[in-house]
């Protein structure tokens, strides 16, 4: 698959909340993760599709999603952005909070080997 073509599938599976296909079909099994912030589920880089699927699974079991808009990809030769925006509300404190961020995504033989979280701060 293409960059584009990864890019073009990830978009569509992560507007209709599918983020667990998504990482099946499109990540590599040696994928690193990279967020700019250290998260409360983990590390700030991960290594390896397991470790990436359990935080995850983490973040689905912790937020609930009021709304969620996905803006792209911009797609270049062998990487694409995505830019995300959530209304969430973290379950076990109940507090409510608008995030955005931007993902950037590097493709090798037709899978995703790295992505790296940004967000906004102000």
């Amino acid at each position: 698959m293409s960059t584009a073509e990864v890019a073009k599938g990830l978009v569509d599976l992560c507007r209709q909340r599918k983020y667990m296909d998504a990482i099946e079909k499109y990540y590599s099994d040696n994928i690193v993760s990279v967020e700019s912030a250290t998260p409360p589920e983990g590390p700030p880089e991960r290594h390896g599709i397991q470790v990436v699927k359990d935080a995850t699974k983490w973040w689905i079991e912790n937020h609930e999603i009021h709304s969620e808009r996905v803006n792209g990809p911009f797609v270049g030769e062998k990487q694409f952005a995505v830019e995300f925006e959530f209304d969430v509300t973290n379950k076990p404190t109940g507090k409510r909070m608008k995030m955005k961020e931007m993902a950037l995504y590097t493709v090798e033989g037709g899978k995703i080997v790295h992505e790296h979280f940004y967000y906004k701060t102000s």
